[in-house]
Order: C-alpha cells, then sequence, then structure tokens
C-alpha cells in the first residue's frame, strides 16, 4: 500500500533551483534511505515532505489516516518535565482509559448497581469490552514498553526524574528520537538519527528500527546503518532523485552499472551522428544523392539525442603530510584519570601508542573518551597520573564541536589568520580543494553548515602537518563522499593517529588497534572493529564456559580437569565455526537478494522496445542474464548445503 507520495517537487532559494521534478514512493515495510552530498536538498525534501517547508511546485499526497512523525537534524525534546513524565505523556489516551476503567468498576461495585440485574449486566458487558479494547492496544504493557526503548537510548531508572532542562544537547536528541519512537506513526521521517548515538545505541536502533511496523524514510552518512536497514535508495543530486533497489552497497554498484550503460549509450549515438552527418555532408551536393542526404538530414533533426552523462561531482582533494618524523614511543599515559572537578569520568588509564598506529579509542557514551583526548592536547587538567610525549612528538587536534573555529570571522582569514605568510592565492586553493570557492571564502563561519564547517577544520587541521593526528569523531556532519575522501587521506597518512569514532565503516577502515575504555582502565586490542567485536563475544563465551565448569559441582582429580579443559577447547572451536557458518549464510542470502533484484532489472529491460530492437544491446542483456542466473544458482546450491 502506498503511504505516501512526493509529486513533482520542486523548491528553489534566491532563483537557484534546489529540487527539481521529484517524484517519490513510500510504501508500507519499506525502509527508504535518502542519500547525497552535503547541501543537495536532502533535509529540505524532508521538512516539505512532513509539512515543515512548503514546495514552489507539485504536491505531496498521504493515504486517509496516515500519520507522520519527524525527527529534525539535531533537534533536541524542550521540556520543563522529567524524562519519564514527558515520554509517558504519549499514552494520555491509556491514562483516560484507565480513569474510566477505575469509574466503572466503582459503579458496577455500588449495591445500588449490583441490585438492578439488567443495569449491572450492562456495565458489567461494557466494562468487559472496555477492557478487551484497552489490553489488544497495548493499555497493560505501555510503562514497559517506555522503559525498553529508554534502556536502549541508554537512559536509566535513575535517571527517569531528572528534567529534561539539565540534560545535554545530545541527550535531549536521543530523547526526542525516543518519544517519536513511542508514539509509532505509520511513516518515521529521520534526519541524521544516528548523531549523537554510541556504538551500542546504534545497534539497538537498527534493530528496532527493523522491526518497525510502519514505514521509516531516513536521511543518514552512516553507510554501516543504511546497509543494515534500508532496502530502497534515493539519490539525490543535481536537484533530480534517482530510485535504487537495495541497501547503500548496492546503490553503489546498481549506479556504477547505470552511468556505465548511460555513457555506453551515449557514445554509440554519438558515433551514429557522426556518420549520418558525414554521408550528409559527401552526398548533399550530388544530384544523384541529394534526396538520400535530405533524407538523412530528416531523420537526425527527428533524432532525440541524449544528454551527455554527467561526470562525477567535485568532491574535496586532500591529504595529511607531516614536517618531521616523531620517535617510536609517541605517547604514554600513567594511571591518568579524566573528568572535572566535581566528577570523575574515567581512571586508572595506562596505555603506549607507537609511531605509526592508528588506535580507536571506545567507549559508551559519557565516559569521558572526547574528555580524554582533551586532557591529552593540554585543553583540560587531568585529575591525577601523567601524559608524556615522546621525542619530535607534534600534536594536532581535531574537535567535534569545532571550539577552534572563529564564528566571526569569514572562511579565508580563518586560515590566513594562522597562517600569514601564505600568499592569499595559495589560501584560497586550499579552501578550493575542501570545496570552498569563488565568494565561498568570504562567507562568516557562524554562517556555514556543520558540514561547511567540518571541511574549514580539517583545512586548518591539514595546514598544521602534525605527525600526531588526535580526532574526536571526525566523520560527523560530513556527507558519504566526503567520509571516503577523509579516509583515503588517512590510510596515506605518514603519521600516528588517535581517534574517537561511532562510525563502525570508518572504525573497520582506519583502526589497526582498538582501546575499550572503562569507568577503571583501558583494554587493548590489537586488530581493527570487526577484529575487537570477535575478541569480545569469545571473551563472553570463554568467561561463561568457566562459570560453568566451576559451578559443576565438587573438585575433581586431574584428569577431570583436563576433560574440562579440552571441552571447553572443543567448545569454543565449535562455537567459532558456527558463527563463521552464520556469517556465510548471511553474506550469501545478501548476493542472493542482489542477484533477484539484477534479474528483474535485466528482464524489464529487455522488455523495452527500444532495447529489443537493438541486436547487440539485447544480446549482451542475454548474456549478462544467464551468467547471473548461474551464478545465484551456486549461492543458492551454497546456502542450501549451509542450512543443512
Amino acid at each position: 500500500m502506498i503511504l505516501l507520495q512526493a509529486l513533482n517537487i520542486g523548491k528553489s532559494f534566491s532563483a537557484n533551483p534546489v529540487l527539481s521534478n521529484i517524484n517519490l514512493v513510500l510504501q508500507t515495510g519499506e525502509r527508504v534511505g535518502l542519500v547525497g552530498v552535503n547541501g543537495a536538498g536532502k533535509s529540505t525534501l524532508l521538512k516539505i515532505i512532513t509539512g515543515q517547508m512548503l514546495a514552489d511546485t507539485g504536491e505531496i499526497v498521504k493515504a486517509k489516516d496516515v500519520t507522520l512523525g519527524y525527527l529534525a537534524q539535531d533537534s533536541g525534546l524542550v521540556s520543563d518535565r522529567t524524562i519519564w513524565q514527558e515520554l509517558i505523556t504519549v499514552f494520555e489516551h491509556f491514562k483516560a482509559r484507565e480513569n474510566e476503567l477505575r469509574d466503572l468498576e466503582k459503579r458496577i461495585a455500588d449495591p445500588a448497581v449490583i441490585a438492578n440485574e439488567a443495569l449491572h449486566e450492562k456495565l458489567m458487558n461494557t466494562y468487559s469490552h472496555l477492557m478487551e479494547d484497552f489490553k489488544n492496544k497495548g493499555g497493560y504493557q505501555y510503562e514497559a514498553t517506555t522503559r525498553s526503548i529508554l534502556h536502549g537510548m541508554r537512559f536509566y531508572p535513575a535517571d527517569y526524574d531528572t528534567p529534561i532542562n539539565q540534560l545535554s544537547g545530545g541527550q535531549k536528541t536521543r530523547l526526542a528520537l525516543a518519544k517519536l519512537l513511542l508514539m509509532e506513526p505509520n511513516v518515521l521521517v529521520l534526519d541524521e538519527p544516528t548523531n549523537y548515538l554510541d556504538i551500542e545505541t546504534l545497534g539497538w536502533l537498527e534493530k528496532y528500527l527493523q522491526g518497525y511496523p510502519g514505514a521509516v524514510l531516513v536521511v543518514s552518512h552512516d553507510r554501516f546503518f543504511l546497509d543494515a536497514l534500508v532496502n530502497v535508495i534515493y539519490e539525490l543530486e543535481r536537484t533530480h532523485v534517482t530510485r535504487y533497489t537495495g541497501n547503500y552497497s548496492n546503490y553503489l554498484l546498481l549506479k556504477g552499472e547505470r552511468l556505465e550503460q548511460q555513457i555506453r549509450q551515449f557514445e554509440k549515438q554519438q558515433s551514429e551522428i557522426s556518420r549520418i552527418e558525414e554521408f550528409i555532408q559527401r552526398n548533399i551536393v550530388r544530384a544523384s544523392t541529394t534526396k538520400r542526404a535530405q533524407s538523412r538530414r530528416k531523420m537526425l533533426d527527428k533524432m532525440d539525442v541524449m544528454d551527455k552523462p554527467p561526470s562525477g561531482l567535485k568532491k574535496a582533494s586532500f591529504q595529511f603530510d607531516i614536517d618531521k618524523v616523531s620517535g617510536n614511543q609517541v605517547i604514554t599515559l600513567q594511571d591518568v584519570a579524566v573528568g572535572y572537578e566535581n566528577k570523575v569520568l574515567a581512571q586508572g588509564l595506562s596505555f603506549q601508542i607507537a609511531r605509526g598506529e592508528r588506535v580507536a579509542l571506545l567507549g559508551p557514551n559519557g565516559l569521558g573518551k572526547s574528555t580524554l583526548l582533551k586532557t591529552i592536547v593540554g585543553q583540560i587538567p587531568p585529575l591525577s597520573g601523567a601524559i608524556q610525549f615522546g621525542s619530535s612528538v607534534t600534536p594536532g587536534f581535531y574537535d567535534q564541536e569545532q571550539d577552534n573555529l572563529s564564528r566571526g570571522k569569514q572562511v579565508l582569514h580563518e586560515l590566513w589568520d594562522d597562517y600569514p605568510t601564505m600568499p592569499e592565492k595559495d589560501v584560497r586553493t586550499v579552501l578550493g580543494n575542501f570545496l570552498f570557492s569563488g565568494d565561498d571564502v568570504l562567507k562568516k563561519v557562524g554562517e556555514l553548515s556543520g558540514g561547511e564547517r567540518a571541511r574549514v577544520s580539517l583545512a586548518k587541521l591539514m595546514l598544521q602537518k602534525a605527525n600526531l593526528l588526535i580526532l574526536d569523531e571526525p566523520t560527523n556532519h560530513l556527507d558519504l563522499f566526503s567520509k571516503e575522501i577523509l579516509e583515503e587521506a588517512l590510510e596515506d597518512y605518514p603519521g600516528t593517529i588517535l581517534f574517537v569514532s561511532h562510525d563502525r565503516y570508518f572504525l573497520n577502515k582506519i583502526s589497526t588497534r582498538v582501546l575499550e575504555m572503562t569507568p577503571s582502565g583501558v583494554v587493548s586490542y590489537l586488530g581493527n572493529y570487526d577484529y575487537y567485536l570477535e575478541k569480545k563475544q569469545e571473551l563472553e563465551e570463554s568467561e561463561s564456559s568457566s562459570s560453568v565448569v566451576e559451578n559443576a559441582g565438587a573438585p575433581a582429580g586431574d584428569s577431570d580437569k583436563v576433560t574440562n579443559k579440552e571441552k571447553f577447547q572443543h567448545g569454543k572451536e565449535q562455537k567459532k565455526l558456527e558463527r563463521q557458518q552464520k556469517r556465510r549464510i548471511e553474506e550469501l542470502e545478501k548476493q542472493i537478494e542482489q542477484m533477484e533484484t539484477r534479474i528483474e532489472e535485466i528482464e524489464a529491460e529487455l522488455c523495452k522496445p527500444e532495447v529489443f530492437q537493438d541486436h547487440e544491446q539485447a544480446l549482451l542483456l542475454n548474456q549478462q542474464l544467464e551468467e547471473t542466473r548461474a551464478s545465484l544458482d551456486e549461492r543458492f546450491e551454497e546456502w542450501t548445503e549451509l542450512q543443512e
């Protein structure tokens, strides 16, 4: 069932078109991702869809009684109530029904009513129907549901009485999302919902939205999140949208194939046009062939000439370099405690980082990861312990809050004031590499979007040529394309990196070591994020198995200990194999889904008159169809074997 449609939506600002002829359909059960570079108009489109902004042209059509819920980017809940009082307002209709049932119970228990058999029976029937309706609609479980969603958003019973106006901006955003989930609108519209969520909360949100009873339309720059959740992608590019079936990874494949096909068709048509024009030039002046040449000219005039397929959008281009090489030992922390005068966030933090390492610092929100980074760079003093840099270490810090930027300065002077000896053209060249060109460099920093300010901060960091990069959430506010450029720059960086991020794709790509931060210390895992997850799971299973062995009964002899050890080792290997098999099954299921989608697309192409009349193209598509079907059969066969 179609829940919502955007029909020929157009929107311009100061005569500059942002959206042109946008057509979008959202159906029951769909999980739709809206992607595009910063400034493409994604948030504008969401505001038009949800009625926050009017379109210049077109209309939004909703099915009858469809409800929309909208979470704007970085929007927080504003209220004088406590956390529990605010969220429970979602269920005021249940409170009213509860009061109605209590009043009815009192009437039923009234001796005068009991004496009136007919009235008593009528009231009992009414009570029974109301009670059944109350139960079926969730009247007995709404408090449990509220607690469950609050727990998923990392609010615990001890937090329930906290006034909302005392929460941080990130906590207010999480609470706004929690309230929206409790409201359960038919269409959930989310603009960057993953901001301010730690990795555990992100995982919980993915699972919750996968089972959400309505449809979901989401803007996100988190590739891991999009791959796990969405089954349709709309790409907003050059004021238009294109629809792709599948998750984000599948969209990248389909977009590449689509662009290659458009280029081939364009080149083929251009070749045909050149051939016809050459024939006309050769034959138009000859009496014997002039009619044929005129006929070809008419054919050329009637031809629907394709526009040249657009080349890739302009992307940021930068790389990080160093002025000098640091010593082998870059940084050492010894029994460090971080926090503020009245509150210790974490203590007993001891670790070393060697030259060339890419170290990810993980831990739940509120534990002090950002505080630790600011303590390392000297912005906040440590509460105790010692922090020591190695020889020739020059640290450069990227602050997710971008406090190093002066909001009143022009973009040009934000860099130039720090490097006054640089020629203006060189400063402009640097800013151009970060997508600031022309009059963009004269904008005030305070007027920039979050993504633009992030690019200014990265430009300043690049110019420092520090050999130790300390990065606090460097991918926040960056679009998917800018993230890829940042990843490439960091992969080629010759120095050392210590960073905090909740972007799981970024973590996997960059980290060579993970430090898990706890209130009483850090645990080191030598590997990327996937390795960290695998080791964490193995440790949990090991602790569980050890507990079973310890509680199995009275101490046994040495032979029993060996047996228990062997059983544990065997169980560990078995579980590892099961995990590998499960991952392979999931991988095969994704591949099968992608291949089935591709087969449908090829079959649809072959049905088009312009395709089946083109012998070469039809032959190529048929060949692709056979190859895809053969690959699909192989995947199905392997999937069946693994399921047995």
